[in-house]
């Protein structure tokens, strides 16, 4: 059975058209004889939506009920046993009720498909997986359901229904896409003008992506080459050289006249991985790629020019921007044609732009050296002087010779002599044994003429064998050499890596490495200081203030070190205590660039602090107007209408009555005090502004006005008169068990609250290694679970939603906070049998002798703590007198 077709109406926001257009193609359908049904279509309280369903078979969709309610889903049995040419399935990134099915309705769409039922359905662009994050950073609404990028991908055909961004916003305000008690706050919020042209770029460039994946899709099946200039994308070639950031730039602003361009920038390597490219400056031509809005991609071959082409038909470019060569006239005489020339060549219908740059034509600025030393060279020399004088010795030894043996016998010793010295000593060596050979051995011997063409031509074979065997040696030699310092490059590298991801503080660790690496006394990193000098490391020492620093006796400003390393304008890397060769050089340029991205890394995660922080702040404030408009506005409702009944004039209240209207005030006016004062305590504590006023304190000084809020009766205390002081902030500390109090009181009301102290004895818990003093509020009340203890504590949190006029959900965080602030700690414990604990723990003072010393004995009598039964203390409910 073949798989029906999937048409997808795609659409930048909600109210489009997308459903009305979808109804409109089923119409069209229908009128032209194909058998269609509406599976499932939303008006969403649409009129015109809904009056387009007139004339369509609809399918009843089927009625599942979950937590109570009603819920309409898609009917897949009945669909499939109608079996329609074409089925209208509305929302395809629907969650489906639980219970159904499947999970999604896409899921369900699949098995539509699948029995050969074409379907039109319809999307979002915020419901789109991998735009999700985009749409949440935009709109501020983070999408709950989404779908697979490659689901929709698959589709079939896809539609995109679009609008104006005005036009949507005026059919919103006449009502044509919510109800009217929606629409104002739809307009200031999702439906802003800034949202939805960001929503509608995001429609276009997706749907203008997926058909630029279909044109690649179709030029590679049918191995088409030629570049078809549909999108205007530029490739700018670059070889890891300084002159990139030149090339990116003048490619970048060539796209500035053309709309929808794309920037693709690629890092041409050799195949052996030998090259004398800056990681530095690949790393800084790769950010400004990201920044200008481009790609950076990296692509290796043993023919740069070939490889550069292939990527560039690979992506369909209109244009290669490269730069001009940077080889000297001579050097590109004897080397051959450039790889801009090369470019050009194999261009066909690509546009190159060769761009000149201040290193062009100005030589790379190194010299290819030889890889086998001094020592070796030197030797080679020697031989090349003395080997083939030895030879010629052993060739007078033999009683008869020709010129072939003659020729070989010297050509072995060029060959030993290039194995050992290198090109120039058997250069020397080849011309000093055809001297030798053609004196002693071709005829006329004993002169340096020669009358056989045939040993001319032995000479001359001779000489060219010696020194293409000698540069054959040189060359794997310098390979050899490089390759070996690349392989510890990319051990010290990854070694690099490694250590800043595993220290704490990766700079140091960087450094400290560097220092470790390079054999070095000390490395550091400067930045220009705000007001000196932004230039070149070799400015006044006063520009540069030292950030971060390793090794001994490190220098005190770029000046005073041997190796100084840019990283930009207003950063450099310094090494002090030897001067590194040329050849360590791209090593440090590494090390630079690390530098450079641990310095973004760590700038980010202050950016991530900051708004972490500016979040909370956001949070906080939100929640407060919340508070304030709904938890503060109860209780002056309630006070206007008791004190508006009484001063009505045509209305007689009796005296019983009256008073409980005066309680009422009083009550909802205390309870405005107390979220009045959580509130104040909340933005104090974090504002970092809660500074508290320590002193000595006993508990019994505070728990008299701490408890004046609670109904008498309660609240048992239970105090050790010998208790000693706690450092604590009176008007806190109050707070504090005021807070805890009443939050036991409201929820566990059919409680008896009991407060316990005890003083910290010997294997007691302890703050900052000193003893603390405990106070347990204690309730027999319901208690909360294990899992839900460190939630309880955070601001704005309420006991299984309880209704919000018993308060904010503050009480316990302001609790904590305060404490918090003082030094001490909250924690809470389960009540054996059932209920919650909560333990107040504050240092003792440290004047004061405490339990488990040697003095805390002879302290007892002299404590002169007032007894809870003395007549100056008065505590509601019942107070128990601890001998």
């Amino acid at each position: 059975m073949a798989r029906g077709t999937l048409r997808i109406f795609l659409g930048a926001a909600p109210g489009v058209g997308k459903t009305f257009a979808m109804l409109e193609e089923a119409h069209g359908l229908q009128a032209k004889g194909h058998d269609v049904v509406v599976a499932l279509a939303m008006d969403h309280g649409r009129a015109a939506t809904r009056a387009l369903l007139a004339g369509l078979e609809v399918v009843p969709p089927k009625v599942l009920t979950y937590r109570g309610s009603a819920f309409e889903e898609m009917d897949i049995d009945a669909v499939l046993a109608r079996r329609p040419a074409t089925a209208i399935v509305d929302e395809y990134a629907h969650s489906n009720i639980p219970g159904s099915r499947h999970d999604k309705r896409w899921q369900d769409i699949e098995e539509l498909l699948g029995a050969g039922i074409n379907v039109h359905s319809t999307v979002n662009v915020q419901h789109l997986a991998s735009l999700g994050d985009v749409v949440s950073a935009i709109a501020g609404v983070k999408q709950a359901e989404t779908v697979p990028d490659e689901i929709v991908r698959r589709a079939d055909q896809i539609d995109l229904v679009d609008i104006s961004p005005e036009l949507l916003r005026q059919r919103l305000s006449e009502g044509l896409i919510y109800a009217a008690d929606k629409i104002d706050a739809a307009l200031s919020n999702y439906f802003r003008l800034g949202n939805l042209a960001a929503l509608r770029e995001l429609a276009l460039l997706w749907l203008a992506d997926r058909v630029d994946e279909g044109l690649s899709r179709y030029r590679a099946e049918n191995n088409i080459d030629a570049t078809w200039p549909a999108r205007q994308r530029i490739v700018v070639g670059l070889t890891g050289g300084p002159e990139g950031e030149v090339l990116i730039r003048r490619a970048a602003r060539a796209l500035i006249r053309v709309s929808g361009g794309d920037l693709l920038a690629v890092h041409v390597r050799d195949s052996d991985g030998v090259t004398s490219e800056s990681p530095q400056s690949i790393e800084a031509q790769r950010q400004l790629v990201a920044d200008l809005g481009g790609s950076f991609h990296t692509v290796a071959g043993d023919d740069p020019a070939q490889a550069l082409l292939d990527f560039a038909r690979s992506v369909n470019a209109t244009q290669i921007v490269i730069g001009v060569s940077r080889h000297k006239a001579m050097s590109r005489f004897f080397a051959g044609a450039g790889i801009g020339a090369r470019v050009v060549r194999g261009s066909g219908d690509i546009d190159v732009l060769m761009v000149s740059h201040p290193l062009g034509a100005q030589g790379t600025g190194a010299r290819p050296r030889g890889a086998l030393g001094r020592a070796r060279v030197g030797a080679g020399f020697a031989l090349a002087v003395f080997l083939p004088v030895l030879l010629q010795l052993v060739l007078g030894l033999a009683p008869e010779h020709n010129v072939a043996t003659a020729a070989l016998l010297q050509l072995t010793g060029s060959v030993a002599v290039a194995l050992v010295g290198g090109l120039w000593p058997a250069v020397l060596a080849a011309l000093w044994s055809s001297l030798l050979v053609n004196y002693f051995s071709t005829p006329p011997v004993g002169t340096l003429t020669i009358s056989d063409p045939q040993n001319v031509l032995a000479l001359l074979i001779f000489v060219a064998v010696s020194a293409a065997v000698a540069l054959v040696v040189d060359y794997s030699a310098r390979r050899s050499k490089e390759a070996a310092r690349a392989r510890v490059e990319a051990i010290t590298l990854t070694e690099l890596a490694r250590g800043a991801v595993r220290s704490a503080d990766s700079l140091t660790a960087l450094l400290e490495q560097a220092v470790d690496v390079f054999q070095v006394r000390s490395a550091a990193l400067f930045t220009a200081a705000s007001g000196g000098n932004q230039g070149a490391p070799a400015g006044s020492d006063a520009a540069w203030q030292r950030v971060a620093v390793a090794g001994d006796n490190p220098p005190e400003s770029p000046t005073e070190a041997e190796n100084v390393e840019p990283i930009d304008a207003a950063t450099a890397l310094v090494l002090a205590g030897r001067t590194l060769p040329a050849s360590d050089r791209r090593l440090l340029g590494a090390f630079a660039a690390h530098v450079t991205a641990l310095r973004e890394r760590q700038q980010l995660s202050v950016s991530r602090r900051e708004n972490l922080r500016l979040a909370e702040g956001n949070t906080m404030r939100t929640a407060i107007l919340r508070a304030v408009s709904h938890d503060l506005r109860t209780p002056l409702t309630g006070i206007k209408l008791a004190v508006s009944s009484l001063r009505q004039t045509g209305v007689r209240f009796t005296p019983a009555e009256e008073e409980e209207m005066l309680a009422t005030i009083e009550d909802y006016t205390d309870r405005l005090d107390q979220l009045v004062g959580n509130l104040l305590d909340m933005s104090r504590i974090t504002s970092d502004a809660a500074n508290p006023l320590l002193r000595p304190l006993r508990w019994y000084e505070v728990l008299p006005a701490a408890l004046r809020g609670v109904p008498e009766g309660t609240v048992r205390v239970d105090l050790a008169p010998n208790l000693p002081e706690v450092d604590a902030d009176a008007g806190m500390l109050e707070r504090v068990i005021a807070n805890i109090v009443e939050n036991a009181h409201k929820y566990a009301p059919d409680s008896d609250i009991v407060i316990v102290g005890t003083a910290g004895g010997l294997g007691s818990a302890t703050i900052d290694g000193r003893p603390t003093g405990e106070l347990r509020i204690i309730d027999h009340g319901q208690g909360i679970p294990a899992e839900s203890v460190v939630a309880m504590f955070r601001p704005f949190q309420r006991l299984d939603d309880i209704p919000s006029t018993t308060g904010v959900g503050l009480g316990l965080a302001v609790a904590k906070g305060f404490l918090e602030a003082m030094g001490g700690t909250l924690t809470a414990e389960q009540t054996p049998g059932g209920g919650l604990t909560m333990v107040i723990r504050l240092p003792l003072s440290t004047g004061a002798p405490w339990e488990g010393t040697p003095d805390a004995a002879a302290a007892r009598p002299q404590s002169g703590l007032k007894p809870w039964n003395t007549p100056e203390l008065h505590l509601p409910g019942e107070v128990k007198n601890t001998p």
